[in-house]
């Protein structure tokens, strides 16, 4: 029994110590960027060697993985303490102890993965001042002050969460907890500002804002606020919410998968409810804010534009529009399990509106991913009169595709909406009336968006691009906006005819949530691919050239390759990191709980399924 009590310690105190090695590594290589950087003697080192390299690996293969991997934990650590923290505040406000449980849960995965985060970004800065002296001699001359906000802001946020993690129990009661909630807000705070710092050295390189005069500070101020930094700050932002919610929800659905007792698989089927709920809230604004990353992108410079979306590059985004359709597909079909498994009575009820929403989602798709120009023999392309077929070509623009992402949107928001309403009979007066506005307002929004996508056809692309797509964008957001609010008034008085039911879901809906982290880890090692390949043979666009023997964009296959690769190695740091933060957690089960039983044919398979849940 002691052996137990301390194991969770143990753990902790791996952790915190993990995170401050990792801290100290990161400070300590930032302590040298000074005199690599700045030092006049050190400075000519290093511009006497331009490039290094792994024989046999590649320096950059290197930089690549390693790169990507902290940006992933990254987003995750980052996107974590925001519906943490949120949580949190529901169950402060309602009472109810699930949110605290449930932010506790996810804070205790944030702790296990700070340190990992802090590690690869570690290497990955060694590396890169290994790899690169010159151009990492010419971003710490620029970007230096930046360096000494970003090390304060590092400590700050190493100082918070151990205070917000470590005080949970202890500050729960009167006065105490709402310094716990602030300590969460500091934490989002510090969490926000630790992104956007690295973004600017990042966005720098492909839209680039060098002035030669006044002090440092004015230098780095004007190459921090290039053209595309605002853009990504929050595009990131957004998606960090959607990787952290779709991978929590990943977890939740493994837990739920090996749950040894009823209570188990009731608290992760709702966390899993949860973690997939957050993933559509950020995945629904994510599309505009890609968009206007794009916009500001081609106006930037037109020429980099084109290499994105009508260059080489263009095929990346018929596998966004596959990866992001799945995403949709998954994420609604979760939704559907939930009407049907956890709310009885209500399958009969919905059958056929998610059969109408699963048929619009799959037309949407097969539009989204038809390519404008088909890889085509000779022969081929004679018979179709062109490299453009002469039916299906009309879909591979981006008036249909804008189209057709805007209706997938409008799609999944109404699952969401059912998902609420189902089970609840509205009493309200007005609740006909109130019924009757949400469906012409979502019906009037379709049919615009629908015509605006056609009429686009027809006018010349700047009208398209800066009046059509923005209206499209306008007209979804005015339905969630509207018709949100409304559903909340509608349901203050409405009456619960049946009572939710957790823990009945079929094991295909864990299996569900882990398909969507995995699509959506997908889907950011593809476009991190794409904007650092839009800068083809440029280490910063237009004023630094890449000499080395790297210089050339990989070829697709090859990227997808190490995608593949990547997705894989990040999957495995998350599973290593959840299994060493469940350890405690076995160790208490093993101790006080014993072994409990499961119901017979209740417990589910980890793979294969359970054909007796799928029969309830």
């Amino acid at each position: 029994m002691r052996n137990h009590e301390h194991h969770p310690k143990r753990t902790g105190f791996f952790h915190g110590r993990g995170s401050v090695l990792a801290g100290l590594l990161v400070l300590t290589a930032l302590a040298f960027l000074p005199g690599l950087g700045l030092a006049q003697d050190a400075t000519s080192a290093a511009q006497s060697v331009a490039y290094r390299d792994i024989p046999g690996l590649g320096s950059r293969n290197v930089v690549w993985v390693i790169a990507q991997l902290h940006l992933l934990l990254a987003g995750f650590v980052l996107g974590v303490p925001i519906f943490a923290w949120l949580c949190e505040i529901v169950g402060w406000k309602t009472g109810d102890k699930r949110y605290d449980k449930l932010a506790k849960e996810f804070t205790k995965l944030l702790t296990s993965s700070y340190a990992t985060t802090a590690l690869f970004g570690g290497i990955l800065l060694f590396l890169l001042i290994g790899f690169y002296p010159k151009l990492m001699a010419y971003l710490t001359d620029i970007f230096f002050p930046s360096f000494i906000v970003y090390c304060l802001l590092f400590l700050l946020e190493t100082a918070t969460l151990y205070l917000y993690w470590y005080g949970w129990d202890a500050m729960q009661d009167g006065g105490m907890k709402s310094l716990h909630l602030f300590l969460g807000f500091l934490l989002n705070v510090f969490a926000f500002f630790i992104m956007i710092v690295p973004n600017s050295w990042a966005t720098f390189q492909a839209s680039p804002v060098v002035i030669s005069e006044g002090t440092e500070i004015q230098r780095a101020w004007a190459a921090t606020w290039n053209p595309t930094w605002w853009p990504v700050n929050i595009h990131r932002l957004i998606a960090n919410v959607v990787l952290g919610g779709y991978i929590c929800g990943a977890y939740a659905g493994i837990r739920y998968l090996s749950a040894k007792s009823p209570e188990e698989r009731d608290h992760y089927d709702w966390m899993g409810y949860v973690g997939n709920f957050i993933g559509v809230f950020g995945l629904l604004p994510l599309p505009f804010a890609g968009y206007w990353l794009m916009r500001e992108i081609y106006q930037y410079n037109q020429q980099m534009g084109i290499t994105l979306m009508g260059g080489f590059l263009s095929w990346l985004f018929i596998l966004q529009a596959m990866l992001i359709g799945v995403l949709f597909l998954g994420s609604n079909y979760y939704f559907w399990l939930g009407i049907t498994h956890r709310i009885p009575g209500a399958e009969v009820k919905y059958k056929r509106p998610i059969m109408a929403m699963l048929v619009i989602l799959l037309l949407c798709l097969g539009v989204w991913m038809t390519p404008h120009s088909l890889v085509a023999s000779l022969e081929e392309a004679r018979k179709m009169g062109g490299t453009h077929h002469p039916l299906l070509g009309v879909f591979g623009v981006m008036s249909a595709k804008m189209t057709v992402a805007n209706l997938m949107i409008l799609v999944t928001f109404m699952s969401f909406i059912m998902y609420w309403r189902a089970g609840k009979q509205e009493t309200a007066t007005w609740a006909k009336v109130a019924k009757a506005i949400m469906g012409g307002v979502l019906g009037v929004a379709a049919v615009v968006v629908i015509v605006l996508g056609v009429w686009g056809y027809f006018v010349p692309a700047i009208v398209r691009i800066n009046y059509f797509s923005v209206a499209q964008v306008l007209i979804v957001l005015f339905v969630m906006l509207t018709i949100t609010p409304l559903t909340a008034l509608l349901l203050r008085s409405a009456k619960t005819t049946t009572e939710m039911v957790w823990g009945r879901m079929p094991p295909r809906s864990a299996y569900a949530l882990v398909l969507n982290a995995v699509m959506v880890i997908l889907l950011m090692t593809l476009m991190g691919y794409a904007r650092s390949s839009s800068r083809v043979h440029w280490h910063i666009y237009g004023v630094m050239r890449d000499s080395s023997q790297y210089a050339y964009s990989p070829a697709l296959g090859y990227a997808a390759a190490f995608m593949s690769l990547n997705t894989f190695l990040f999957c495995m740091l998350v599973a290593f990191i959840f299994w060493v933060a469940t350890m405690g957690d076995k160790a208490k089960a093993g101790g006080t709980e014993g072994k409990a039983k499961v119901p017979a044919g209740a417990v589910p398979a980890m793979a294969g399924g359970s054909p007796a849940l799928d029969k309830e």
